[in-house]
Formats: structure tokens, sequence, C-alpha cells
């Protein structure tokens, strides 16, 4: 009764953030990330695209799917990973819906490649999209995984992979920061990081059977920072400390464990701890060398952020506005400074509340940019088949 009545509350908070004027975007990412995240599908078709900034009112029509097919480089090996892609559907679904959404999930992958022909596709991304199709149905999927694309999943959809291994290189130093003891074993044998990869590029669709444990993260991963998941990944790791201790220190051994991930992992309490630890420790923290400029969408996010909050201000932004004496125009790096402090006191005000406190730093943009640290190994000396 208590746990349903705290739901009710929740759902009631969150409805009263989404009919505000304007939208209290802050609060939506605080209810995405706190214990049991949106609750409801319902709720996500309303709140994801708040979290994207998608306008609903205005969503194109999915051209016909022999139209998107015709003379499309990518679509053979959409097919063949869509027609592999079995296990991401109910159970229970019958098979003529089924195969409805299968020929959706194509049209849905296609029509974001065509409009976007610099984002390249890669083994998984299905994984993603089929999440978003089950939830929301195609069409706002596809103006959601395009924004997504465009934005979070962007360093992944490059001709070249290095994006994706300047992300997964940050893994070990985070891992480093929770668990010296784990990461020198780590190190030791030589396992790289090549196991977290599926994790990271379907954000854990591809390795997580029940649906709902897969929405419940992308209702986090939504409402945080692009490196979340890699934050994610690191807690996966270390809460399964002891078994990777016992391992035979070699990579073979240990590769073949991590990669094996639990399907009953405690999600509530790893995203927590995930939470604390990107607060404890920001990307700008992870920053080895100045040479890393890239727009990845790690270093981009803070435009993104501000965009998002740009469809109506949220409650922190409010604030602000309210504080400013009308008429005075600060300069740029007063603004900055002051933009800094207010972030650093809002911090310190919400120093017992982990959500809270996270929700703040991801609104404000306080933490960006990957690190590129070329010393970790990126992968074992040996092929493996990533995708089963």
């Amino acid at each position: 009764v208590d746990f349903d009545a705290k739901e009710k509350k929740k759902e009631a908070e969150i409805y009263r953030a989404l009919n505000s004027d304007p939208i209290d975007v802050a609060t939506l990412r605080r209810m995405a990330i706190s214990e049991g995240g949106l609750l409801t599908d319902e709720i996500r078709c309303k709140v994801w695209p708040k979290l994207l900034s998608v306008n609903t009112d205005d969503l194109p029509p999915l051209p016909a799917g022999k139209e998107l097919r015709e003379d499309n480089k990518d679509f053979q090996q959409v097919l063949l990973d869509v027609r592999r892609s079995l296990r991401r559907f109910p159970p229970d679904m019958p098979d003529d819906q089924r195969e409805v959404l299968q020929e959706e999930l194509i049209d849905v992958i296609l029509h974001v490649l065509k409009r976007n022909p610099e984002l390249h596709y890669y083994q998984g991304y299905h994984d993603i999209v089929v999440t978003f199709l089950l939830v929301v149905g195609d069409r706002l999927a596809a103006a959601l995984v395009e924004k997504l694309s465009t934005h979070h999943l962007r360093d992944f959809m490059y001709t070249t992979m290095d994006n994706t291994k300047d992300i997964l290189n940050c893994l070990m130093p985070i891992i480093d920061k929770m668990n010296t003891e784990v990461h020198d074993f780590m190190e030791s044998a030589e396992v790289g990081t090549i196991f977290a990869l599926s994790w990271l590029i379907t954000w854990f669709g591809h390795v997580l059977s029940d649906i709902r444990h897969v929405v419940r993260l992308y209702d986090f991963f939504l409402a945080c920072h692009p490196l979340m998941p890699i934050y994610f990944a690191a807690v996966i790791v270390l809460h399964r400390k002891q078994k990777v201790l016992e391992c035979e220190c070699d990579m073979a051994s240990v590769h073949h464990l991590l990669s094996q991930i639990p399907q009953n992992l405690p999600y509530e309490s790893l995203i927590s701890k995930a939470g604390d630890l990107f607060v404890q420790f920001p990307p700008s923290k992870l920053i080895k060398k100045a040479a890393c400029v890239k727009r990845t969408a790690a270093s981009t996010f803070k435009d993104f952020e501000l965009a998002s909050v740009q469809q109506r201000p949220d409650t922190v932004l409010r604030q602000r506005f309210r504080e400013r004496p009308r008429g005075e125009e600060r300069p740029r790096r007063e603004e900055r400074l002051q933009r800094e402090e207010q972030t650093k006191s809002i911090l310190t005000k919400f120093r017992t509340n982990r959500f809270v406190k996270l929700a703040v730093m991801v609104a404000l943009g306080a933490a960006a940019v990957v690190v590129v640290n070329p010393t970790l190994e990126w992968a074992p000396k040996f092929d493996l088949r990533i995708f089963p």
C-alpha cells in the first residue's frame, strides 16, 4: 500500500511538471533518475520527448517502406540484424504482430539514416531503436531516435570507432577511482574494455532480456549526461568484484566472466551508485590531455542541454532569471562565473539528495568532455564476436 501511495505521489508530481507553464524539465529529469524511473510507458511517451527536446505536435510522417529501402546501402545489414532480434520482443507477442513491428523497426532505422547521411549504422543500433519502438510507436520513435542519434549516440555513428574507443577508455579510470584492487587485477589480466562494448552502444538493450529493466535504464540515461552508461558499466563490474578477483588472472577468463552479465542485478541500487559516482568523479576529472577537443556528444552536451531547457526553462533557470536585475546585461565571463557559483551553491544545498544533485548537475551542464587515454588497453589481442 505504501509503495502504491509512493508511486501515485510520484505520478502526480510528473504530471504537475508536464502541465506547469513553463514545463519543469529539471523535475522530469529528477523523476526519471529517482527510484522506479518514469513508472509506465504511458508516462514515458510524454516525458521522453521533453528530455530530448522533441516537439510531439509536429512529427513528420514516415515515408513508405519501399521508398526507404530502394538503393539503400544499409538495408541488407539492417534486415539481417532485425531478423535476429526476436528475443527483443515480448515472448508472448503473436507472430503477426511481431512481424509488423520488425518491418516498422527497419523503416524507422532507414528513415533516421536517410535524413542524416553523416550518421553510419552500426551493429547493435537496432537494439536501441526497438526499445523506443516498443514503448512509443514508430512515428515518435523515429523523432526520438533521430535526436538521440545526433547527440548521445553520435560518437558510435562515425565511420571509425575512434570516439567509441575514447569513451570505453573512460571505464578503467572510473574503476580505479572506485576500487584500485579490481582495476589492477584487470590490468594484469590485460582484459581491456571490449567486454563492455555491447553494453555501451546498445545502452544495455542487447544484454538484458527483460524490457522492464531496459526501459528503466533508458529513463536514467535519457535524463543524464551521455557518459552515464560508462559509469553504469563500471558500477556493474564493481558489483561483481568478488567474482572478478576469484577469477583466473588471464584475459580469456576475465573477459568471459565480465561479458556474461547477470540478469538479476539490483538495478535501483546500481543506478543510485552510478549517480553518486558521477557527482563525485565527473567527466571533467577524467581529462588527461588538453588535446581532447573533438566535438564528441559528451563535449557538446552542454549545448544540447541548453537547447533542451529552452523549450521551456526549468525551475533552476527560472530562479536564476528571477534573481537577475531587470535590464542589466552582464558580460559573458561574469555570467559564467555566476553560473558556476550558483551550481556550487545548489550542489551544496542538495548535498543529502543524490538524485536532486545529479539532476541539477545535468541541467546546468556542470560536467563535460570525454577522456582520451591512449595508454589504456582497448581490446583483447584476439578476435571476438561482439554480438551472439
